[in-house]
């Protein structure tokens, strides 16, 4: 059984295939797990790249993040966003937004545990009859982009080609600002609405809980897809929004751009997975709501259900 994509999906996919006793490999074509729960470290210290925050309503989901609060993997940061429009900013309140002192990333390494990851592995074809790259296997899960995985696909699996093909994403910017000194007020996250560069902007010293003066903006679809070729080139207009948004005097010190072509499904697809009758499983939040949670059970359930046909 093979899993291709170390996201949380993935991952937890691989988990409950191994907790039935199903011989499972993920194979992910990065240089580590974590998919779009992504960190990236600047001198020695991590920031959230990919997805801003968790949060957790669904009781199962609700039960893991109690095992990372244990093992101080997260952090209960805040129920209160700002909320930045053309009347001015205001607050917003919300459900309880959790984050990772080490990052995002490492939720999703500690919930791999002894699952077998191959990194660095970049699987090319998915054919009928379950083989992935000429390996024959009793089953395989997609946990990824469905863009992504229809290039891996063969035509001729018809059901999972049509519901990849049926995706629809958009594209985001992540440019880690970091800054001299901390010159913004208290806010930590704050949602900025009707902006032409911005959507999203996190202190990530806040939010990682070690006051570094570091923020993470996320940009609005439309300016990301005019920056996708050369996504540096948008450091100095996203720079300049957050600074002008937040009155901030100073320069930052560096800003790093990560593009993320498929950042968010714009599509439900009706169901938290799928698998047909070819042995081709898909998971990921496009079956869903766009969030942490929802990947996680995604592949959760794609997992048992893939435990159940393998039986």
């Amino acid at each position: 059984m093979v899993v291709v994509g170390a996201g949380i999906a993935g991952v937890a996919c691989a988990v409950e295939l191994t907790r039935a006793g199903v011989p499972v490999q993920i194979r992910e074509r990065g240089h580590v797990c974590g998919g779009r729960m992504a960190s990236k470290r600047f001198q020695g210290r991590p920031a959230d790249i990919g997805a801003a925050y968790f949060t957790a309503t669904d009781p199962d989901f609700a039960a893991l993040v109690e095992q990372w609060r244990a093992a101080g993997l997260v952090r209960e940061w805040t129920d209160t966003f700002q909320a930045y429009d053309r009347s001015g900013n205001h607050e917003v309140p919300g459900p309880m937004r959790f984050a990772a002192p080490r990052g995002l990333r490492s939720l999703v390494e500690h919930l791999a545990g002894s699952v077998p990851v191959t990194v660095d592995r970049l699987v090319l074809t998915v054919e009928p009859g379950r083989v992935v790259d000429g390996q024959s296997c009793a089953a395989v899960a997609l946990a990824m982009p469905g863009p992504q995985a229809a290039l891996l696909l063969d035509p001729a699996l018809t059901d999972a080609t049509r519901v990849v093909q049926a995706q629809r994403w958009s594209p985001s910017l992540a440019a880690v600002l970091r800054f001299p000194t901390r010159r913004w007020p208290d806010f930590r996250g704050a949602f900025v609405n009707e902006h032409p560069v911005l959507n999203l902007v996190c202190d990530d010293g806040d939010r990682r809980g070690d006051g570094a003066p570091v923020l993470v903006a996320h940009t609005v679809p439309e300016f990301a897809a005019g920056h996708l070729a050369q996504p540096t080139g948008a450091g100095p207009a996203i720079e300049q929004a957050v600074r002008d948004l937040l009155g901030l005097p100073e320069q930052a010190v560096d800003v790093h751009v990560h593009r993320w072509t498929y950042a968010k499904p714009t599509s439900d697809a009706g169901a938290t997975h799928h698998l047909d009758a070819d042995g081709i499983g898909l998971a990921g939040d496009a079956f869903g709501k766009p969030r942490v949670q929802s990947a996680w059970r995604s592949g959760r359930d794609l997992g048992r259900a893939l435990a159940a046909r393998l039986a």
